[in-house]
């Protein structure tokens, strides 16, 4: 089997980082780095005139929802901006994605109404024919091509939907010919009906979250009066006057708050809300906040709570807590070319009390696995038993080994994680008890990311979400051999990849990813310190809303309060 190609790999990478990016603030105590590192120049200011009005307060007989965020809002052009998980949720008020995940991990259509495949290479999209845009103009097949190829402009130059999977599109760059007004990798079938064609093969579930959960198109008859160089600049984006979604976008500062109000024409039933604000502030205020009413509801990936708030969070009268799907997993990742036994990289995980973590830092909100995937994927393998606590065994696999104990291993952690700041000094004296001594040096999650483009490092953990339907991109990214955070391949590992992308049955792609994790067990390249279920909270004066990991956003216009 081959190794994964340099052009792939890049590919997988974008795709992978948006897991990154998604997973860092879980339990941290504020905003996400990663999601605001030079991506917040459009938005920096209010999207009206450039003067912070600050959030929409509800007049007299309206009605508003507060949800609060501690990610900063990197913008809201989809053309111009990486797609962070607050970023997405933004856009997805106003331009409905083609698909996304309810909270019990099933795709539910929202442009689209079916995705399908019969080859895992042609994949046809039919759009919902009751959709239409807020102007009345019905959403058709030529819109999403449109959008298509402005994401594939090189003008444009997305640097997050990167579209090199599909026929039409340079492999170098992934990009279209500027201008161009077709694609062999698309083809208009009819009016609803639009089919993309692949260079290889591609589990359904991959194109489905990968693409029909993260492509927002845009109105044909609106942009197209924008030339290529217009689309990441001009102000129409701001305060788009032609949606697809429930909520007009009404204002926004990118550190602050995101405004909206109520698509009243929404194809879907116009929203009983009037108006809703996205709060974004500090994890330490999200207390307060819910406990004054200033915050109606929080969500697990936008929100990281500090642990050291939850019990009081669970204890207010005025909210309801949901914990969310455990889907954040603090992966610590092993440069195997600086520790290149496979005995020693496995005494590392025995020697740590996972389940002490779980149940001391997390307070039992959480799980403990091995590999990458939790008990939230439909893949997941409940017959793969945990490596267990055994700081015996971990003291014989390094005497096999001949592990000389005055060697110090280089450890980076996220410092925003403060929980597992405090957690890594625990599992440095349990490594210690066994003889691996361990540096640990605590940065940022920018320098951190940095550092993990390099092999000058031994370990490395940050908390990253593995998407529990289609863990194919970072799996194939992190294990892709040199150059990867792990510099690990294994031939069986990318055969057991590649089959995912053919097979068709879920027990098929299951038995696949069984083989992936078991690997991850004996060779050991990374390792799971534990799985995080993040907590959410509502205002019970809120009906029809309950925070759940996906899904969050669906049906927002089924959302109301009672006062």
């Amino acid at each position: 089997m081959k190794r994964i190609t340099r052009r792939l790999l890049s590919l997988l990478m974008a795709i992978a980082m948006i897991g990154i990016v998604t997973a860092c603030g879980a339990s941290g105590n504020g905003g996400n780095t990663a999601a605001t590192d030079g991506i917040a120049a459009d938005g920096a200011a209010s999207a009206a005139d450039g003067e912070s009005a600050g959030p929409a307060e509800a007049a007299e007989g309206e009605k508003i929802i507060n949800i609060g965020v501690t990610d900063s809002l990197g913008g809201v052009n989809p053309f111009a901006i990486d797609q962070t998980e607050i970023n997405k949720h933004a856009m997805d008020l106003m331009f409905l994605p083609l698909m996304e995940l309810d909270k019990d991990l099933n795709f539910q259509g929202m442009l689209a109404d079916s995705i399908t495949t019969e080859d895992n290479m042609h994949f046809v999209v039919h759009i919902d024919d009751k959709a239409t845009w807020s102007d009345g103009t019905p959403v058709t097949a030529y819109d999403v091509e449109y959008s298509v190829l402005r994401y594939a402009s090189p003008i444009v130059a997305n640097s997050t939907l990167l579209l090199y999977a599909f026929e039409g599109t340079d492999d170098e760059t992934g990009f279209v010919e500027e201008g161009a007004t077709s694609m062999a990798g698309l083809t208009v079938l009819d009016e609803k009906t639009i089919q993309f064609n692949a260079k290889y093969p591609m589990a359904l579930t991959t194109f489905q979250n990968s693409y029909g959960r993260y492509l927002h198109i845009l109105p044909k008859h609106v942009i197209e009066k924008f030339g290529e160089n217009e689309l990441i600049s001009n102000d129409w984006f701001n305060r788009p006057d032609v949606i697809s979604g429930p909520y007009f976008l009404t204002d926004y500062d990118a550190d602050h708050y995101i405004s909206y109000t109520a698509n009243t024409d929404y194809w879907k039933g116009a929203p009983k809300i009037d108006k809703l604000n996205f709060k974004i502030v500090d994890g330490s205020q999200i207390y307060s906040g819910l406990q004054s009413g200033e915050i109606d509801i929080t969500q697990h990936t936008m929100t990281a709570i500090p642990q050291e708030d939850y019990e009081s969070i669970e204890a207010l009268k005025n909210v309801t807590v949901i914990y969310g799907s455990p889907v954040t997993n603090q992966s610590a990742f092993i440069q195997t070319a600086n520790i290149s036994d496979e005995r020693v990289r496995q005494a590392l995980i025995y020697a740590i009390d996972r389940q002490q973590l779980v149940d001391q830092l997390l307070k039992g909100h959480g799980e403990v696995v091995d590999g990458f995937l939790s008990s939230a994927s439909p893949f997941y393998d409940s017959a793969i038993v945990p490596i267990e606590y055994d700081p015996e065994r971990a003291k014989e696999l390094l005497e096999e080994a001949g592990w000389d104990s005055t060697q110090v291993l280089r450890f980076y952690v996220n410092s925003g994680d403060n929980t597992f700041v405090n957690g890594v000094q625990v599992i440095a004296a349990q490594w210690a008890a066994v003889g691996i001594n361990a540096e640990i040096t605590t940065v940022d999650l920018a320098t951190l990311m940095s550092i993990a483009g390099t092999t000058d490092y031994d370990i490395m953990a940050v908390q990253y979400t593995y998407a529990p339907v289609d863990p194919y991109p970072d799996v194939a990214w992190l294990l892709g051999g040199e150059g990867s955070w792990t510099g690990y391949y294994d031939d069986e590992v990318s055969a057991a990849l590649e089959g995912t992308q053919k097979a068709g049955s879920v027990d098929e792609i299951k038995g696949f990813y069984a083989v992936v994790d078991k690997k991850m067990q004996e060779e050991a390249p990374m390792f799971s310190v534990y799985v995080v279920s993040a907590q959410g909270a509502v205002n019970n004066r809120v009906v029809g809303a309950q925070p759940s990991v996906y899904g969050f956003l669906n049906d927002v216009q089924n959302w109301d309060v009672t006062e």
